[in-house]
């Protein structure tokens, strides 16, 4: 299994301090004073606006990233996790209502457009089953994006995601690596 490998810069465009990681890191102030920019050298990764895994997300893949800005984090990387090579099915459900309600679509590839293709104007909760997911506000895979790892969220508003609505799924696969 490939482990994955990130630099962080506090500074835009590579420079200043950094501090490498493989594996999750909750805080980033804990190595850098800021993060501004990274280099993903292996793996994928998802980068987050606040510490602890929550605010604004953003997935990485092997490249350079070198303004956090275009990223569009409101504030400067304060967390990071990485996401885990996956080789099997990809299976998720996806519910119109919160704790699992209203209508309800099983997803095993991805989805560009849940209105287009279910009639489904809002996903409040979902279930993954199996695989490793990214969630996107908008069709065609834009916009805000929250990642979605095997488990059951029961509500997304609950998770700080009241203002956002999921339009449009996809599928982490081995050749996001």
């Amino acid at each position: 299994m490939t482990m994955g490998k990130i630099i962080f810069y506090e500074d835009r465009n590579f420079q200043g301090r950094s501090y490498e990681a493989s594996s999750d890191c909750s805080d980033m102030s804990s190595y850098l004073s800021r993060c501004h920019s990274c280099r993903v050298e292996s793996g994928c990764f998802m980068l987050y606006d606040r510490p602890n895994y929550m605010g604004n997300q953003y997935f990485v893949r092997r490249g350079e990233y070198s303004d956090y800005q275009r990223m569009g984090m409101s504030d400067c990387i304060r967390s990071s996790r990485m996401i885990p090579m996956y080789k099997g099915n990809y299976r998720m459900r996806i519910y119109e209502r919160e704790n699992f309600g209203g209508q309800m679509h099983e997803l095993m590839d991805d989805c560009d457009n849940m209105m287009d293709r279910y009639r489904m104007s809002d996903c409040q909760s979902c279930n993954v089953m199996d695989g490793h997911w990214l969630m996107y506000e908008q069709p065609h895979y834009r916009g805000r994006q929250m990642y979605m790892r095997p488990g059951e969220y029961k509500s997304f508003r609950e998770m700080g995601m009241s203002n956002m609505k999921f339009m449009s799924m996809k599928r982490i696969m081995d050749s996001s690596y």
